[in-house]
């Protein structure tokens, strides 16, 4: 074998594997986009779909109509109807004091709080009555006189012809007898002076109440016209309300309001004692004038028997009243959260389509709105809030009962 061979056999085979590997890559690409294509030809095509808008919620309550009772709120201190100061119109020094006569003491009526020394009133009496006595005497004897005169006077004429005549008033000692007449009277008037002060040392309560303020005590000498203590009564408590105008459309003032005879009821709420407690009461009054400052007119609210219950409707207590008014046949009471500006209230089918309703508000009663009409019994009403809410979208209902 010569050099040569050798090195040609070896090219050839060379040669030979290239072309094996040249077949086998192209048959792999080949394959490879067979395969795609088919793969390509049975893939389902995508449909495009517009994403879904969500539906808003909204908290719903159904609403029910029927007779509603308007009511009136206000706020006052509660107030005695009478308080005074007890002043004595005789002087002296205290000699007996009632175990009432205290601060925040009872007291009935006709019950004595308070007497002086009558020793001083008595004497007075006792002179008055023997004046009394002297004047008495003593028109006696001037009618006597008097009577003696007349006699002798007629006497004397009846021994004459001349016709008898009255005689002259200084011989029928008529000034002697008005003098005496006068004198006894006033005699009497010294009298009934002297009984009644002595009667005035006593003193005693003038109607059922309590002591606010004390302000003597016992063996104190006192002036006529000082005051003794500071009283109030029990028998009825008022509370003034100062109210606007136009809440007075609803209910019944006596002296006041065009409805005359009819009494309007009033509920007064008090915390006292840790307790909360309600009493029954009624308007009685307006003071009559509006307030220049405020624009509001007080009504008065008065509480038969503030003290029969215990804990009391203690005077000074800050309270809160509800007055009853008048009853309208056929409204509704919402949520004041439901009525939006306009007085207008969304309402909800029964499809879910909301609706923008215009009502007639009768009144703003606190957290409460009552609606005279506008709103039809059943009918589902929305009270909570919406980004922006338009007349006929579509929203979610979510019943709340109160």
């Amino acid at each position: 074998m010569t050099e040569k061979q050798v090195p040609r056999g070896k090219a050839m085979d060379r040669k030979r594997k290239r072309v094996i590997h040249v077949i086998v890559s192209v048959s792999l690409i080949i394959a490879g986009i067979v395969i795609m294509g088919a793969l390509t030809a049975t893939k389902s095509q995508l449909e495009k779909v517009a994403p879904s808008v969500p539906i808003p919620t909204v908290r719903v309550t159904e609403v029910t109509t029927g007779p509603q009772t308007i009511t009136i709120r206000g706020e006052g201190t509660v107030n005695p109807l009478r308080e005074i100061n007890l002043i004595s119109e005789v002087g002296g020094k205290i000699v007996r004091i009632s175990p009432a006569l205290v601060n925040g003491g009872a007291f009935s009526t006709g019950h004595v709080l308070l007497a002086i020394d009558p020793v001083d009133y008595e004497l007075a009496v006792t002179l008055a009555k023997a004046q009394v006595k002297d004047a008495e005497s003593n028109l006696k004897m001037i009618q006597e006189e008097a009577l003696v005169a007349r006699e002798e006077w007629r006497s004397h004429y009846s021994d004459t012809s001349r016709t008898v005549e009255d005689p002259p008033p200084l011989v029928a000692k008529k000034p002697q007898l008005e003098a005496a007449h006068a004198r006894l009277e006033a005699g009497r008037a010294d009298l009934e002076k002297a009984l009644l002060n002595r009667k005035r040392t006593v003193l005693k309560a003038p109607f059922d109440g309590r002591v606010s303020k004390k302000f003597v005590d016992l063996g104190q000498y006192v002036a006529p016209g000082q005051a003794l203590a500071e009283l109030f009564s029990t028998g009825a408590a008022e509370i003034a309300l100062p109210l606007e105008d136009k809440a007075l459309f609803w209910f019944d003032v006596p002296g006041f309001t065009p409805d005359e005879g009819t009494v309007s009821p009033a509920t007064v709420h008090a915390e006292i004692a840790g307790r909360k407690l309600t009493f029954s009461g009624k308007v009685v009054r307006a003071e009559g004038k509006v307030d220049e400052k405020t624009r509001m007119i007080t009504v008065i609210v008065r509480v038969d028997r503030p003290y029969a219950t215990k804990p009391p409707l203690a005077i000074g207590l800050f309270v809160t009243v509800d007055i009853e008014g008048r009853v309208l046949p056929d409204a509704a009471v919402i949520p004041r959260a439901a009525l939006h500006q306009g007085d207008i209230v969304w309402t909800v089918d029964d499809t879910g389509i909301l609706h923008f309703r215009p009502v007639q508000v009768a009144r703003h009663q606190g957290e409460e709105v009552v609606v005279e009409s506008g709103i039809e019994d059943g009918e589902m009403i929305v009270f909570s809030t919406l980004k922006a809410p338009t007349d006929g979208m579509t929203v979610r209902a979510a019943l709340e009962k109160e």
